[in-house]
């Protein structure tokens, strides 16, 4: 079988990487045993490679959690306080396939890319407050891999094994590289066979940096995080039970505290209905209505005629068989989700006309780079989202299963953890819409007669709105994509740390804890309207600059992005945090893993 795939195409890829190279296995890491005895690869990273700040530690290696099943990790220590006594959060990406470097450099990390390859600083990044841990999962996806493989991408962007680490001449335009295998065996096919591979990761990372577990852990996701997210906390916690009676010897007890879940992708048969809601009836808050009368009518029919969406979605979710979940969910993302696609319209920002620059993706050269590969240690090149894994999850209909996710979401409130999601409001992929329904069908103790509050931040502006029962809440961000902590970085931030902390998101000033008395009062729906002035109804330019004061492109560009990033907000307004962009980030829609941030 090997040698016949040697000569075959293996998978496919979404991201080609830039400035694509043979990678040399690294010779400088450590191993360390975690729990379990799970072996752990790692090395300090240099300064300077994407944390700034000076004496702030990073490390970056592998959890070998099976022989074919290598994840990759990468550690930041917290900046504002001493690590050893700060809490640990783990953040994941979704997709399924989608590497957490997108939510590292895009989002929330300690650094951003700027134009020109330069490592800058990113003053809201989530490590001010906690040290953060960044895992690529499961395996394949970014840099975690199975099998490192020579390899070029066919003419139908397949991935092709090469004999060996050379470069043949009929490839030479065709991005050779080292790459995963992309065997679906190695690798994770549904949310609850991930959560296993998380849960290792984690004993894994704890056992050999017990300094900076030895506190609070809190989990923070997004997209394809609202299967995660309940998912793998849930088996964190029934682990967590066979510890504390003995079952599970030599694995450490994980403190959960706290889940983060943004944009999340919970319930198909609520949120396809949603795309609906957002387009059409009711409609957005931004007033943009994408379609005509025709579309509008051939959607509804597509999402409640007979044996068509919503009849194939509930067919999938009591019957549980494979193909019927997998063709339900292709049948619903081409007829109920695609139809935005064919308007121009960008999926994850509906103000944006595609191709959309927003967030900026050329930190994918950068970590495709020589320089950057050696200094974490990386085995393979990297790409955003791994289409191996994708389809594995395809394959047995993951996406279009609730599987369980409200369930799991209540029985952590019940047990005391603290579960916030939240939701920018512009996005149409996973939109706040679907989103509230979904924080109402937990049904958390008083979240029903709880009211929408503003979210008070530290530059006195109104970012968004929070329903709020105890240890339950659900916000709603304005003017923000599917990337929150991209578009409203400050208030992601104040969220976050508020959350950590067991703090009410509105204020930050009242104690939350399970069974508290406190509720947020207010109107029952959110009813602000920010009108469509910031929709655009022409093409962004590539070197476009997002600017969070005007929620929006800047009107020029004579700013230099490098000045911009690393200038700190005034207490007052809500600033600039952008960068200018060499290109837009994916503009199609692959067959797999449509949630893929």
């Amino acid at each position: 079988m090997a040698s016949l795939l040697r000569a075959s195409a293996l998978g496919l890829t979404l991201a080609v990487p830039a400035l694509a190279q043979f990678v040399k296995a690294p010779t400088d890491l450590t191993t360390t045993k975690g729990y379990l005895d799970l072996p752990v690869r790692w090395k300090e990273v240099p300064e300077g490679t994407c944390e700034l700040t000076p004496d702030v530690k990073s490390y970056s290696g592998y959890v070998d959690i099976e022989d074919s099943q290598h994840i990759f990790f990468w550690f930041f220590e917290a900046r504002d306080q001493k690590p050893e006594d700060a809490e640990l959060t783990v953040w994941i990406n979704g997709g399924p396939g989608s590497s957490s470097m997108i939510g590292l450099f895009e989002e929330l990390g300690p650094c951003r890319v700027d134009i020109d390859g330069n490592v800058v600083n990113n003053p809201y990044a989530w490590n001010n407050v906690s040290n953060m841990l960044f895992i690529d999962h499961p395996a394949q996806v970014g840099f975690s891999y199975s099998t490192p493989i020579p390899s070029y991408i066919s003419s139908q962007s397949s991935v092709v094994q090469l004999p060996n680490a050379t470069c043949p001449e009929y490839a030479a335009d065709l991005d050779c590289a080292t790459r995963s295998q992309p065997v679906q065996t190695d690798t994770a096919n549904s949310t609850s066979a991930a959560a296993p591979s998380m849960w290792k990761t984690l004993q894994g990372f704890m056992g050999a940096f017990p300094q900076y577990s030895r506190t609070e852990f809190n989990f923070a996701t997004e997209s394809y995080g609202g299967h995660y997210g309940p998912i793998f906390n849930a088996y964190i916690e029934s682990q967590n039970k066979l510890i504390k009676n003995g079952s599970l010897p030599g694995a450490k007890n994980i403190n959960l505290r706290t889940v983060l879940i943004g944009n999340g992708w919970y319930d198909p048969l609520i949120q396809y209905q949603a795309y609906y809601n957002f387009t059409v009836y009711p409609g957005n808050t931004y007033d943009y209505y994408p379609y005509n009368k025709s579309v509008e009518a051939q959607i509804y029919n597509a999402l409640y005629g007979p044996g068509n969406c919503y009849d194939q979605t509930v067919a999938c979710n009591t019957g549980g068989l494979d193909e019927i979940c997998s063709a339900a969910d292709s049948f619903c993302a081409n007829e109920i989700e695609t139809p935005l696609d064919n308007e121009g319209r960008d999926e994850y920002d509906i103000r944006e006309l595609t191709p959309d620059p927003f967030p900026y993706s050329f930190y994918t050269t950068y970590l495709n780079s020589e320089k950057l590969q050696q200094a974490i240690g990386a085995y393979v090149n990297f790409t955003s989202s791994n289409q191996a894994v994708g389809s594995a999850f395809g394959s047995t209909g993951d996406d279009d299963r609730e599987d369980g996710t409200i369930e799991a979401t209540r029985s952590l409130v019940e047990q005391g953890i603290y579960v916030v999601q939240f939701a920018g409001d512009a996005d149409y992929n996973c939109n706040w819409l679907g989103g509230e329904v979904i924080a109402h069908n937990v049904e958390a103790p008083g979240f029903g007669s709880a009211g929408y509050t503003n979210i008070t931040t530290s530059d006195k502006v109104v970012h968004g709105q929070v329903k709020q029962s105890a240890n339950f809440a659900f916000a709603r961000i304005y003017e923000s994509g599917h990337e929150v902590p991209f578009y409203q970085p400050l208030v992601a931030l104040e969220m976050f740390n508020r959350s950590i902390h067991g703090l009410d998101i509105a204020s930050g000033e009242q104690k939350i804890s399970r069974g508290c008395e406190y509720k947020t009062v207010g109107t029952p729906k959110s009813e602000y309207r920010e009108g469509n002035a910031t929709v655009q109804f022409k093409v962004l330019p590539a070197n476009a600059i997002y600017n969070t004061t005007l929620n929006g492109p800047n009107p020029t560009n004579g700013t230099n992005s490098t000045d911009v990033v690393g200038k700190k907000r005034e207490a007052t307004k809500r600033g600039m945090f952008a960068k200018q962009s060499l290109k837009s980030k994916r503009t199609f829609k692959p067959t797999f893993g449509r949630k893929m941030k």
